[in-house]
């Protein structure tokens, strides 16, 4: 596979859906990603300044390229409304050769995302 189409699901949540669906139609717009899954109904528990916080959350699984995760980060991070917005890019190792090839073909190249 062309390392430039190397496929990578990012993880990334939200504080509610309307936030969650506005950044994933971003990104679907500007080709940065193929699609986006919108999870609701996530309980997140973690450490946040020095207490044990919970909160209500929309997961969003974002399917995109290696080469375009710059880019795609680069865009969360400016729209995203936490200070600090979990963002997980994990390799995919495997998957249908039909759905990793529409995949790639949805996903801008790098120059064309700049």
């Amino acid at each position: 596979m062309n390392a430039d189409a190397e496929p990578v699901v990012v993880l990334c949540t939200f504080p509610n859906a309307e936030v969650a669906r506005q950044v994933a139609t971003a990104l679907v717009t500007r080709r940065l990603a193929a699609c986006v899954n919108l999870v609701p109904g996530v309980e997140s528990v973690y450490h946040w300044q020095g207490a044990v916080e919970t909160a209500a959350e929309v997961l969003a699984v974002i399917k995109t390229t290696r080469a375009a995760y710059p880019a795609l980060e680069a865009e969360l991070l400016d729209r995203h409304p936490y200070e600090v917005p979990e963002v997980l890019a994990l390799p995919v190792t495997a998957g249908a050769a039909k759905y990793l090839a529409w995949m790639a073909g949805e996903v801008a190249s790098p120059s064309a995302c700049s």
